[in-house]
């Protein structure tokens, strides 16, 4: 962890799964500021915790994006559109929170160390 890099995308690509296991971001977010955002990025590198923190929560919801866990936005739509493949509205998803999380570890990266 002494690489301010190698930080950033152990929280951020965390955050993603955890919030893919947990179902959402609020579940996630404060166990890995807790483990890894506070002690880590903040407290060793010496990052901007606003920037964490939004950044943080920001890849969460990209892993809302990836899981059934959240049936909400991604079950309930393809129900309601009575879609063949249950799985319809997670694979139209997944481009599009793998681009977003590739960005959120670029802005992470360059917003909160300065």
């Amino acid at each position: 962890m002494d690489l301010k890099l190698i930080a950033v995308l152990v929280y951020c690509i965390g955050m993603a799964l955890f919030t893919m296991v947990m179902g959402n971001a609020f579940a996630a977010f404060p166990v890995m500021t807790g483990g890894i955002g506070v002690p880590i990025l903040i407290g060793m590198h010496h990052g901007d915790p606003a920037i964490m923190a939004a950044i943080g929560m920001f890849s969460g919801y990209c892993g809302t994006l990836l899981t059934p866990m959240a049936a909400n936005f991604n079950m309930v739509p393809a129900a309601l559109l009575e879609l063949p493949d249950k799985n319809a509205v997670i694979k139209a998803q997944a481009p599009t929170a793998f681009v977003l999380l590739a960005v959120n570890i670029v802005l992470m990266y360059m917003l909160m160390f300065r």
